[in-house]
């Protein structure tokens, strides 16, 4: 059933006469029997019982006269789902994000979407670390990302959604754990539990820089597939980590101390990533959300 045969339907159901359902539709009488004759032929059924006093529906017909007002229906809608999907008060953005370091972040971003846009669905895929969460973004598996990155290649945007420090995590035994602060040059000796690099990965490049600072190579004994997994590897006094202040805020650490660098390693920045050019409307809305939820930050 073709929407014009729906209308045609619909006026001749409603009026049960063939000349006031033909000035309904402003049409002429000969060429809505004709629409009526169609549709019947393309159904192979009856759908109204004619005669030269009355025009009644036949059971066939009174059964399509739902389905085809919802048919009508939808058409008329069309417009109106084109239009709010255009300004992207609807649509999906698959976010990414490292885990739960940044979940309190995650969250108030997906508050404001529903806020603002209650038909904007934010779908969140964790354990998506910087370097990998880059390449999905890059690949379009992904629609935006929220991560920590020193470098973006050119064609990726983003803004920045908080601002964190660097630490040390270190076991509450460990002969460091009493001061108050650190020294690179105190680390020298240490054994390192770390997280995947990649490139433009803030801690493996903090912790290179680190090394520099204090004149030493880091000894890598570990490589943790998360933050939760590397404090547990530290409580286990298998090594030390570089760590960031949502990291400490966050995850539970019981057995490990958090003690802040007397180095200045850079500031640390969490962003919003998408893909720069071709910015979906969802995605564009998503971003201008971030703006308002994140205000102070830029």
């Amino acid at each position: 059933m073709e929407i014009r045969q729906a209308r045609a339907f619909l006026a001749l159901a409603e009026e049960l006469h063939f000349g006031r359902a033909a000035g309904r539709l402003h049409v002429a009488q000969s060429a809505l029997s004709r629409v009526i004759r169609a549709l019947e032929d393309d159904l192979a059924a009856p759908l109204f019982v004619r005669s030269t006093r009355a025009v009644a529906l036949t059971p066939q017909g009174a059964a399509l006269v739902e389905p085809a007002r919802e048919l009508v229906t939808l058409a008329e809608r069309m417009p109106e789902v084109v239009r709010r999907a255009g300004a992207g008060e609807t649509g999906r953005v698959r976010l990414g994000f490292a885990g739960a370091s940044v979940g309190h972040l995650v969250a108030d971003l997906v508050k404001g979407a529903r806020r603002e846009r209650p038909g904007l669905v934010v779908e969140l895929e964790s354990a998506q670390f910087s370097h990998p969460g880059l390449e999905r973004l890059r690949d379009r598996s992904l629609d935006a990302v929220i991560g920590r990155w020193d470098f973006l290649p050119r064609d990726i945007a983003a803004r920045v959604v908080a601002r964190e420090s660097l630490l040390v995590a270190l076991p509450t035994s460990h002969r460091l754990a009493r001061r108050s602060e650190l020294r690179p040059a105190d680390l020298a000796e240490e054994r390192w539990v770390v997280l995947p690099g990649g490139s433009g990965a803030t801690l493996s490049n903090r912790l290179h820089l680190l090394g520099v600072q204090g004149r030493f190579v880091p000894r890598i004994v570990h490589t943790a597939p998360d933050s939760a997994t590397e404090l547990l590897l530290i409580d286990a006094g298998e090594g030390i980590g570089l760590t960031f202040s949502g990291v400490r805020d966050n995850l539970p650490a019981r057995g490990v101390e958090f003690r802040p660098l007397a180095a200045d390693l850079g500031a640390v920045a969490v962003r919003l990533a998408w893909r720069g050019e071709g910015t979906e409307p969802a995605v564009e809305a998503l971003v201008q959300i971030a703006g308002r939820v994140f205000p102070e930050l830029g």
